[in-house]
C-alpha cells in the first residue's frame, strides 16, 4: 500500500455539521468530491488523512477508501475483501475492529457482514504470516469500516479510531455536556475568529469556551490526542507524523486572541470542572471564568458575540420553571448585550418564544438525538421587545 496514493476520503460528521466541515476542508485546500448529511467526500492520500485527523474540528471520522466493488452476497463480500493485501496493512500482533453499515436485501443480521469482513482479513493475514490478529469491539486500535448499500460495497481504513470529537481535554464533563465537535460547529456558526469579545453565560463544563479559544488561536483540534487509528496500520510513518504535527503547531497564534473570552455559570462545581478542562487543554489563561447568575455576567462595551445554552426540558429540567428563565434571557440580551450578536441554543422553540426577540436566523444542530436550533439575534442599541416569537 502506497501512503502517497490519492483516493477518496470520506470524512463523517454529526447531523447539522456538514456545512462547517465543508468550510474546514476547503480552508485546508482539499477538493470536494461530494457531500451529504453525514459527511463529505474529498480526495487525498493516507498522509492527508493524518493531517485531517490532527486539524479538523467538526469531523467524527476520517475514512480512507481501500476498495469499492459490486457485492451481491456475503460470499462475494468475503472474496473481495480477502484478496486485498492485508498482510501489508495490519500486523498479526495488532487488534482489529470492524464496523459495518449495511442496507441490502440479502442481509438480515447487521452483525453478520462485520464477521465476514473480519474473517476475510484475519484469514488472509494468517495465510501470509502464520498468525492472526485478535479482534473485537475495541475502537482504539486498527479499525476497518464496511458500507454496503444494495449491490455496492466500500471498504475503508478508519484513520481516526475513536471519534475525533473526543479531544482528550474533557476530564470533568459535569452535566449533559456538549460534544466537542458540536461546540466547535456552534462557535464557527457565530463567525467568531478571536478578533471580538465572546461571552458565554451558562458555560457548564466549558466546552464552548475551550473550543472558542482553540478557534481563536488556530490551535489544532487533535493536538491533545495521542492515539489515532492511523497509528495502528503498518503504513504509519512516525517521521511524517511528526512533520505534520510540527507544521500545524507553527500556525498556532495566541496573539490572535485580541479580545476577551468570558465564561460564567451559577454552579461552582461547573466552573471548577470548566477550569480543569481548560487547564488540560492548555487554554485556562485565555478564558475568564466566573461563578455568577447568567444575568450578572460581565459584557464588555462595544460589539461582540454572546452565546447561551440553557436547559430546554428534554433532559435536564421541567418546562414551567424554564419559561421564566427564558424570559430572563431575553431581558439579559436586551438590557446588557446591546450592540452584540446573540445566540441561543435550544431544543424547545416554545420556550424560545419567551425570549421576546425575533431571531434573524435559525440554524439546525443536534445535541445527541435532540434536534436543536441555534437562534441568532441582532441586539441593536435600543432593542425593543417584540411579540413572543422565536423567528
Amino acid at each position: 500500500m502506497n501512503i502517497k496514493e490519492r483516493k477518496n476520503i470520506l470524512v463523517t460528521c454529526g447531523p447539522g455539521l456538514k456545512d462547517y466541515l465543508l468550510a474546514e476542508l476547503e480552508g485546508l485546500g482539499f477538493e470536494i468530491v461530494s457531500s451529504h448529511a453525514g459527511g463529505v467526500v474529498t480526495r487525498g492520500s493516507f498522509i492527508d488523512c493524518m493531517k485531517l485527523n490532527f486539524c479538523l474540528r467538526t469531523a467524527y471520522n476520517v475514512l480512507y477508501l481501500l476498495k469499492e466493488f459490486r457485492c451481491g452476497s456475503s460470499e462475494a463480500l468475503y472474496r473481495q475483501v480477502n484478496i486485498l493485501p492485508w498482510e501489508n496493512i495490519i500486523a498479526p500482533e495488532e487488534y482489529l475492529c470492524v464496523l459495518s453499515r449495511v442496507d441490502t436485501w440479502s442481509i438480515n443480521n447487521s452483525m453478520y457482514p462485520s464477521l465476514k469482513v473480519k474473517d476475510a482479513i484475519v484469514d488472509r493475514i494468517n495465510k501470509k504470516t502464520g498468525s492472526r490478529p485478535d479482534s473485537g469491539p475495541d475502537r482504539t486500535k486498527a479499525v476497518v469500516n464496511l458500507f454496503w448499500k444494495e449491490h455496492r460495497a466500500w471498504i475503508y481504513l478508519n484513520t481516526s479510531g475513536i471519534k475525533l470529537s473526543d479531544r482528550n481535554y474533557r476530564k470533568m464533563p459535569h452535566i449533559a455536556p456538549l460534544r466537542e465537535s458540536l461546540a466547535a460547529g456552534i462557535i464557527m456558526a457565530t463567525g467568531y475568529d478571536g478578533s471580538q469579545d465572546i461571552v458565554l453565560p451558562m458555560c457548564g463544563s466549558g466546552t464552548l469556551a475551550i473550543e472558542s479559544a482553540f478557534i481563536g488561536m488556530n490551535k489544532p483540534a487533535g493536538i491533545l490526542r495521542s492515539n489515532f487509528g492511523f497509528k495502528h496500520f503498518k503504513v504509519f510513518d512516525k517521521q511524517i507524523w511528526e512533520e505534520i504535527r510540527n507544521d500545524a503547531r507553527k500556525s498556532i497564534d495566541a496573539g490572535a486572541l485580541r479580545k476577551r473570552i468570558i465564561a460564567t455559570d451559577i454552579d461552582k462545581q461547573a466552573i471548577e470542572a470548566a477550569k480543569q478542562n481548560a487547564r488540560t487543554a492548555g487554554v485556562e489563561h485565555l478564558i475568564e471564568f466566573n461563578v455568577c447568575d447568567f444575568a450578572d455576567t460581565e459584557v464588555p462595551e462595544g460589539a461582540g458575540i454572546v452565546v447561551i445554552n440553557p436547559e430546554y426540558g428534554e433532559r435536564l429540567g421541567e418546562l414551567e420553571p424554564l419559561e421564566k428563565e427564558y424570559k430572563r434571557i431575553g431581558d439579559f440580551f436586551k438590557k446588557k448585550c446591546a450592540g452584540y450578536t446573540g445566540y441561543l441554543l435550544t431544543g424547545n422553540l416554545q420556550l424560545a418564544k419567551k425570549v421576546g426577540l425575533k431571531a434573524c436566523r435559525r440554524m439546525i444542530f443536534y445535541n445527541g438525538k435532540i434536534e436543536c436550533r441555534l437562534l441568532k439575534y441582532e441586539l441593536y442599541k435600543g432593542t425593543r421587545q417584540t411579540p413572543d416569537n422565536p423567528g
